[in-house]
């Protein structure tokens, strides 16, 4: 029987809160985290390629390091490929998304090879994300996912088919998260897979700006951040909502992907260019010392250098203060991946390197353009603290975690005001 944990997630911010989910759960069976485990659990992401080979790196290396440990997989890759996993040494479980909610039941079972438990994504109607008490993945600021699963159809995204449709954690849920929460974090932050699509499903004209109302009215919530929101999710009420709290981080983050209108149409996204601009300006107009962040893809099949150059165009148009910036992976089932015009390895990576280059050149001009200005920290335990538009800084003196300072932002230090 194990007794003892360790967990290790990959990817988005939403695999990070469903790993501290899953720590809950093994927790509350009376297992305790450890160095060295009777079980790992690899909690997996499938968005790349490269995340595939980080997981299958993960295993065989904790079967290296730990060869007597039972190695559990869990996540969108044990959804998409659980056989390949399976046959992987060392492996004693697969569980899918799918699964993901009856980890602690199936681990109690007698396994003697490899056991998969994974079905139909689709079939999944119901939010899963176990009771949270506290951060177990030792993060300052714990992620709390209410939203999951996704019904978009972008022509290059495996997410869907290992995610699901789009659910939500009913309202209530979500409130007494934040409550339990709020005790221990000065900041939390609300994330999934398709955040901005909070509440559409279960009817009644719920939304998210009215979920953060709640929050904001009936929780002791000292900061709430948003993760990732579709660029048509940021309604005029959002970001008049933001704008007007000083409880809601000054983040603004909106996927772009390219900012040629080609490549949009070809990627199926369902907006264009002329509609992200209007959607960032709105939200920088309300609030212009907010942080500005775009994912952006290049090597997109069949993306040419005019195509790119629009892209880098756009980029330098607009008030974005960082980039993330992924280099196209094809991903097996996909339509993009079928495509004939897939673009050289050489060349994406050429433009992710650009585009990086542009992205340090945005996010340096944005921190001189803080330079004297009073920022809101929440303080992460030493000498670190990140302020509420995203930017990191090291305080003059070691601070204890959880806090909420006003400092005066100085490139060389950073004095305390309040």
């Amino acid at each position: 029987m194990v007794k003892t944990f360790a967990i290790q997630s990959f990817g988005c911010r939403a695999s990070q809160a469903d790993g501290a989910a899953i720590a809950g759960s093994l927790a509350e069976l009376g297992m305790t985290a450890a160095d060295s485990p009777d079980l790992v659990v690899l909690n997996s992401c499938t968005v790349t390629e490269a995340a595939d080979r980080d997981l299958e790196k993960a295993v065989r290396r904790t079967r290296r390091e730990n060869p007597l440990a039972k190695i559990l997989v869990t996540g969108c890759y044990a959804q998409r490929e659980p056989e390949r996993i399976a046959a992987m040494e060392g492996v004693a479980w697969v569980i899918g998304n799918s699964h993901k909610d009856r980890i602690a039941d199936l681990i109690a079972e007698p396994t003697y090879h490899a056991q998969i438990h994974v079905s139909d994504i689709f079939e999944r109607r119901e939010f899963f994300s176990a009771p949270i008490e506290e951060s177990y993945d030792g993060r300052a600021r714990p992620n709390l996912k209410i939203q999951d699963g996704c019904h978009n159809r972008c022509s290059f995204c495996v997410i869907p088919s290992v995610r699901g449709g789009s659910r939500s954690a009913p309202a209530d849920w979500a409130l007494d998260h934040v409550r339990r929460l709020s005790e221990s974090y000065a900041e939390i932050v609300l994330t999934g897979v398709n955040l901005g699509r909070w509440g559409r499903e279960l009817g009644g004209g719920r939304q998210l700006a009215g979920l953060l109302r709640r929050l904001l009215d009936e929780t002791p919530v000292r900061r709430l951040r948003l993760s990732s929101i579709e660029p048509m999710d940021w309604t005029e009420e959002l970001i008049e909502l933001m704008a007007g709290s000083d409880r809601i981080a000054r983040h603004v983050h909106a996927p772009l992907q390219s900012g040629s209108d080609a490549v949009l149409r070809r990627m199926y996204r369902k907006y264009r260019p002329r509609h992200y601009r209007d959607r960032i300006e709105r939200a920088y107009l309300a609030m212009p010392d907010a942080a500005f962040g775009a994912d952006v893809m290049t090597g997109f099949p069949g993306e040419t250098d005019a195509e790119f150059r629009e892209t880098v165009d756009f980029i330098e148009s607009l008030p974005l203060t960082y980039l993330h910036v992924f280099t196209y992976s094809e991903r097996p089932g996909t339509r993009a991946a079928d495509s004939p015009a897939q673009v050289p390895m050489e060349v994406r990576r050429e433009r992710t390197r650009v585009l990086r280059a542009l992205s340090d050149r945005l996010t340096q001009r944005f921190h001189e353009r803080q330079r004297g200005r009073t920022l809101s920290v929440v303080t992460l335990g030493g000498t670190r603290a990140l302020s509420s538009n995203y930017i990191p800084v090291e305080l003059s003196a070691p601070r204890e975690p959880q806090r909420l300072l006003d400092v005066m932002y100085r490139p060389a230090a950073l004095r305390v005001v309040s």
